[in-house]
């Protein structure tokens, strides 16, 4: 008899134990099921889809540099064309507008777009309020319940876990000491082991629900192999330096120099050197930055190409 009462008490355990873990499955699976059905509804603008991988800004420069709005060299630096000085019709969207705008506060002074990206407090405006815009219309990741620690439902959990201990080392103890007879004792006895089995696993099984309703992100798996259009639409050549002028953050680029972020102008000893410096004009600087942009193009092309014929300066030796 009491084999038959071990097994009808562990398998009473073993239902309410796996009829939560159940249910708080089914209750978290529906959340997420819902979640991903409107993730898997969502039609994301491009420049939205390249503001969650905080690719705009490599979009933005794409698109102005296929409408010939600005040159990017070897080195990654950036300087307006005529079209992009033009005051004329700007790109449509505000992220490309608002990089163009702030490449013609810096003419003609040639910048990195990293650079941009990181130091130009108008800019960083337009991006944030962008993302802010299109983040407005994403759905809203379910919060699943969580049980905070120190509340009435942690310590009704801890209580219940110690209780639960306890039978399970009791119905253990008393499993192996007894002797059943008959085939209903030993059977009973089979039931109870499977049941104390049971509860041996049911954390790992509670575990196993909260992966399986948490993992994964389903709005980066969307986006993750999609690209701009204005991005593929580049040669390789011009995808590379756009890149090096991404990861160029930390200067402003100069004629022959590059001044760090905390550079103001100054030289070594402190002196100021603005006052013997009235032989610069900002016409002079743009002529000579494009002539050291050529003689750089020149080196890509190879030996015997003469300086300012080479890919992307616009002229060629026919």
């Amino acid at each position: 008899m009491l084999q038959v009462v071990l097994a009808a008490s562990v398998f009473a355990a073993a239902l309410a134990v796996y009829g939560t873990i159940g249910l708080r499955w089914r209750r978290r699976a529906r959340l997420w099921r819902a979640f991903l059905g409107r993730v898997a509804t969502l039609e994301f603008e491009p420049y939205h889809a390249a503001a969650l991988k905080n690719e705009e800004s490599g979009a933005a420069a794409a698109e102005l540099l296929r409408d010939g709005r600005l040159d990017i060299d070897a080195e990654g630096a950036v300087l307006l064309t005529a079209a992009g000085r033009d005051p004329g019709p700007v790109p449509a969207h505000p992220v490309p507008a608002g990089l163009l705008e702030a490449l013609r506060r810096h003419d003609p002074e040639p910048v990195s777009i990293g650079w941009i990206e990181r130091h130009d407090a108008e800019y960083a405006t337009v991006r944030f309020a962008h993302r802010e815009e299109r983040e407005a219309l994403l759905p809203v990741r379910p919060r699943l319940p969580v049980v905070k620690e120190g509340s009435f439902r942690a310590c009704c959990g801890c209580v219940g876990v110690v209780l639960l201990v306890v039978c399970w080392i009791a119905a253990a103890e008393l499993l192996v000491v007894s002797h059943p007879h008959g085939v209903l004792e030993w059977a009973a006895s089979g039931v109870t082991a499977l049941g104390l089995g049971l509860l041996w696993y049911a954390d790992g099984a509670a575990k196993a629900v909260r992966a399986r309703t948490e993992s994964g992100d389903p709005l980066w798996d969307r986006i993750h192999d999609e690209r701009h259009p204005a991005v593929e639409g580049l040669d390789e050549r011009q995808r590379l330096h756009l890149l090096r002028s991404l990861d160029d953050r930390g200067r402003w680029r100069g004629i022959d120099r590059a001044v760090g972020d905390d550079t103001d102008g100054d030289d070594a000893d402190g002196d100021d050197t603005d006052e013997d410096d009235g032989w610069w004009d900002d016409d002079w600087s743009a002529d000579a930055y494009h002539y050291r942009a050529s003689d750089a193009s020149a080196e890509e092309s190879g030996p015997g190409t003469p300086p300012g014929t080479g890919p992307g300066t616009g002229l060629s030796t026919g």
